[in-house]
């Protein structure tokens, strides 16, 4: 466990759900976890007793080995009662990839912020800039030219609808701020930028609990990136403005995330992320003494071997840590005669 891990409190301590199983973290609020094929290998999935039925909170991805799980859900878990709603907290793959599925199965509707419906549906649709090619010159254009790195990136045509296949065609709105009614308690929607457009968590006053989705993340911190659909987004700095929504919580909150293990310290967490970008932004203003594109911004940040997949979440990482300087107006940013972007400190 590392240090900053040893801050918070683990309730169930390093007991997890067995595949197609849960456990009953409080009445009515089940725990799953479904396998996910990267690096980050697995999502953790809710079952929320909706009255005569269930509301299931994220999806995972569009695998055979999902399907087979969720069919060990039903079959086993779910006391003989449907499923009623599924919520979608963002539009990533781990989240939303099999909701056309399970709305189809159970007749159930799909409820997301029409943010995070909309981006869904476009990148499903692969829309150009919402695509992965749309990726190759957005990347080049800050610096990255490994001709193999162009090339992989351009074969990812489609990563996003190979894991996400379809998303239905309606769903109810999810809105900042509304309380939700699901069984015996009312769950409060929290949305926050940075991560994803409009990502939704969830807090019941009445259980102390907060489905955070991956806004607030136990062992990593949430990805925050300017990809090619937004190319000039601060997405820093909506993160850290949406972490402070989470500071009139309760600390003693526990917060169920969608990777990593459920936990206390809700508090103390925030304070560690917010450090950690203040350490980013610190190591990005002592490089930008001279002119940094974010390609070279990223072996500063990611010390370690990266395959495409991180790649493109590095640079957006790295490019959005610039952004937030730029907006600051501690750097300025100049195109040089190669076409790449690079920001250097303001005079």
């Amino acid at each position: 466990m590392n240090p900053q891990e040893s801050e918070l409190q683990y309730p169930l301590g390093d007991t997890l759900p067995a595949t197609g199983h849960t456990i009953e973290l409080a009445t009515g609020v089940r725990w799953l976890r479904m396998g996910l094929p990267f690096a980050l290998n697995h999502i953790n999935l809710w079952l929320l007793a909706d009255g005569d039925g269930w509301t299931v909170v994220d999806c995972g991805i569009a695998t055979d080995e999902t399907r087979a799980a969720w069919e060990q859900v039903f079959a086993q878990e779910l006391q003989g009662k449907p499923i009623k709603r599924v919520i979608a907290t963002h539009c990533h793959p781990d989240h939303v990839g099999l909701a056309s599925w399970l709305c189809e199965r159970w007749n159930a509707p799909l409820l997301m912020t029409v943010g995070e419906y909309g981006f869904a549906r476009m990148m499903s649709a692969s829309l150009p800039g919402a695509d992965g090619p749309s990726m190759v010159p957005h990347f080049r254009r800050h610096g990255l030219n490994d001709p193999v790195r162009l090339e992989q990136l351009e074969e990812r045509k489609s990563h996003y609808t190979r894991l996400v296949p379809e998303v239905p065609n309606h769903f109810l709105r999810l809105e900042d701020g509304k309380a939700l009614r699901i069984g015996d308690h009312g769950w409060t929607v929290m949305t926050g930028t940075g991560h994803s457009p409009e990502h939704v968590a969830l807090y019941c006053a009445a259980l102390g609990i907060l489905i955070s989705g991956d806004m607030v993340l136990p062992r990593i911190s949430t990805n925050t990136s300017v990809f090619a659909i937004e190319p000039e987004a601060d997405a820093v700095g909506q993160y850290l403005n949406s972490l402070e929504k989470f500071l009139p919580l309760p600390e003693d909150t526990l917060v169920l995330p969608s990777h990593g293990k459920p936990f206390r310290g809700l508090h103390k967490r925030i304070a560690q992320l917010q450090a950690h970008h203040a350490e980013r932004l610190d190591e990005v203003r002592v490089a930008c003494a001279t002119p940094q594109s974010a390609a070279d911004i990223v072996p500063l940040m990611f010390k370690r071997e990266l395959d495409t997949h991180q790649l493109t979440f590095a640079m957006g990482e790295a490019l959005a840590h610039l952004h937030r300087l730029w907006y600051a107006g501690e750097l300025k940013r100049e195109e040089g005669k190669d076409g790449v972007l690079r920001f250097v400190r303001a005079a």
